[in-house]
């Protein structure tokens, strides 16, 4: 990685190569805040002149002493505090319900002598949970060792000392305890816990911080993003084999303990948690897709709890009888899902091979519910999925009912076909509420700081003041809230892509260009998933007072584009 920079005004180019470099921006031509503007209605930078009349009137902000008609705003805590918090001990609680109650119930398989039971279920939790705990550690010893970033020239200068800020511990003594503690709670299997309790420190400290309040907050949407990742994958490895495990045990012993039912329950939650979870980060961290709301985020909870309890339901059902046939089924559901993703050409990972792996763990997603993994026509992807899984379901219930035992079964055939039909008529009614009233495409709620955070940290700009999107004004409405003084200074001429010189503005900090386009939403952004290029987001937000900034190669392309169409 080469660099060059001395003072405050850098940027840092993010070439075809993959690797980070410093330039000087004092050489560019200045950007203004209206080049790209992020929308106050789509949240987007897309339609900025298409939406202009509903958006100027947030442009007027506060004026400032040097009469610029523009309000910087720093990087806000995320509202309701309270709620984020109660949001993540609850993952905390749902964690250890899952992992402790599958962990006593093998105890019990043992103490009963069920060696069978006893080893699948300690299997299901152990492994999964090692080969987390490896991605996790790796994931530390990258971040921590800056593992692949390389040199980085201008960095060495103020780097040496500022890195002493970024990990406080540069002495042989203090390295060797973090690394001894990081090694011994992962040891432990206790990475994931680890990483919620950071992300709450982080979380709050980004609201008490009035100083630092970037850096903080940053810190906390990557540490964040990360244990939703391990999370997703854990869940699926873990928790979905443990309850049609535990539902096969039940349905051939003819009984259900106490035990058998809490465990179950713990898995099933845990399976839907994480999935709200794990989407209404991903939205967050966007700047070009609305933030999903509490209320979104626990009827989302709601659909994954039944469509998972139908399909699992059914898939021990068959199980119970058919042991073989059960695991050709999955395997063969799964080479097909997996299939049909990569056939889709997802774009999640930085490289070949780790994409190929994401689309093998999707795949076992998709074994147990619907993934959104590509942008467009989802709807059509979706209803596809659950008129092959309500087809699969109907075979498997219909097998098992046919070669039942009718002296053991009796008792509950009809209840558990009935619940079977009745969960996932009940998901799919739950989908349709959450689509049609509380999806963040459709819902007007206010978005989020997260987003204003994020617009931020792309374009590297100040914002306008977040205002909740109303409808265009009527002249009439403008005629008695503006004066025409108000109106000459917030309104642009409609063919001007660059405004006045009184609302010119330039990134004052490093600017982190990308020769690369922007991964399209539902996948995360480079600066997400590429350890290198967080990193040095890390480094560069701890040794420069401003603010970074990072520009994709879609947004010059887009400037560009406005300024040559507005020409004529």
């Amino acid at each position: 990685m080469a660099a060059q920079s001395d003072g405050s005004k850098a940027g840092v180019g993010y070439g075809s190569g993959g690797f980070a470099q410093l330039y000087d921006v004092d050489g560019e031509e200045p950007m203004d805040s209206a080049a790209i503007h992020i929308c106050q209605c789509c949240r987007t930078s897309a339609c900025y002149w298409g939406c202009r009349s509903a958006c100027l009137g947030s442009l007027g902000g506060v004026q400032h002493a040097g009469g610029l008609g523009i309000r910087e705003t720093h990087c806000p805590p995320r509202e309701q505090l309270w709620l984020d918090c109660l949001w993540i001990i609850f993952a905390l609680i749902v964690f250890f319900w899952d992992v402790g109650t599958d962990l006593c119930l093998a105890n019990e398989y043992y103490q009963r002598q069920d060696y069978l039971w006893f080893g699948l279920t300690l299997f299901f939790v152990l492994v999964p949970s090692v080969l987390v705990q490896i991605l996790s550690f790796r994931w530390f010893v990258q971040d921590y060792t800056g593992g692949g970033l390389g040199e980085v020239e201008g960095l060495t200068k103020r780097g040496a000392v500022a890195l002493g800020c970024l990990y406080p511990g540069r002495d042989r003594l203090q390295l060797a305890t973090i690394w001894l503690w990081q090694a011994t709670i992962h040891i432990l299997q206790l990475g994931q816990v680890w990483r919620y309790i950071r992300t709450l420190y982080l979380g709050i400290m980004s609201r008490r911080q009035k100083e630092h309040q970037r850096r903080w907050y940053w810190a906390m949407m990557f540490e964040y993003a990360d244990v939703n990742m391990l999370r997703l994958l854990e869940t699926f490895l873990e928790s979905a084999p443990q309850l049609v495990l535990q539902l096969c045990i039940m349905i051939q012993e003819n009984r259900a303990e106490t035990l058998q039912c809490i465990s179950s329950l713990g898995s099933l939650l845990s399976l839907a948690w994480v999935l709200a979870s794990y989407h209404k980060l991903l939205r967050d961290s966007r700047d070009d897709q609305r933030s999903m709301s509490y209320r979104g985020a626990l009827l989302h909870l709601f659909w994954r709890l039944f469509t998972i309890s139908s399909r699992v339901l059914s898939l021990a059902l068959f199980a119970s009888l058919f042991h073989i046939y059960f695991g050709i089924f999955v395997v063969v559901h799964w080479c097909a899902m997996a299939f049909w993703v990569v056939h889709g050409g997802t774009d999640f990972c930085m490289s070949k091979w780790e994409e190929v792996l994401f689309n093998m763990v999707v795949g076992i997603v998709y074994i147990f519910c619907w993934f959104n993994v590509k942008e467009g026509r989802t709807r059509y992807r979706m209803v596809a999925y659950y008129i092959v899984v309500l087809a699969e379901n109907t075979i498997l219930t219909g097998l098992w009912y046919t070669y039942r035992d009718p002296v053991l079964t009796d008792s509950y055939a009809v209840p558990a076909l009935c619940g079977v039909y009745l969960t996932f008529a009940g998901g799919v009614l739950v989908m349709l509420l959450y689509y049609g009233f509380l999806h963040p495409a459709t819902s007007h709620l206010q978005p989020s700081p997260a987003s204003s955070c994020c617009a931020q940290l792309l374009w590297g700009l100040p914002l306008p003041p977040s205002a909740p999107p109303t409808a265009p004004p009527t002249p009439a409405h403008m005629a008695k809230s503006e004066t025409d003084e108000d109106v000459a200074e917030t309104c642009l001429p409609v063919f001007q892509v660059r405004s006045a010189p009184i609302l010119t503005s330039r990134p004052e900090g490093p600017l982190i260009k990308i020769d690369m386009p922007r991964k399209r939403y539902p996948a995360w952004d480079a600066h997400y998933v590429d350890r290198r290029l967080r990193r040095t987001i890390n480094i560069l937000q701890y040794i420069t007072p401003a603010a970074v900034g990072i520009r994709y190669r879609d947004g010059p392309l887009l400037y560009e584009l406005l300024q040559y169409e507005s020409s004529f």
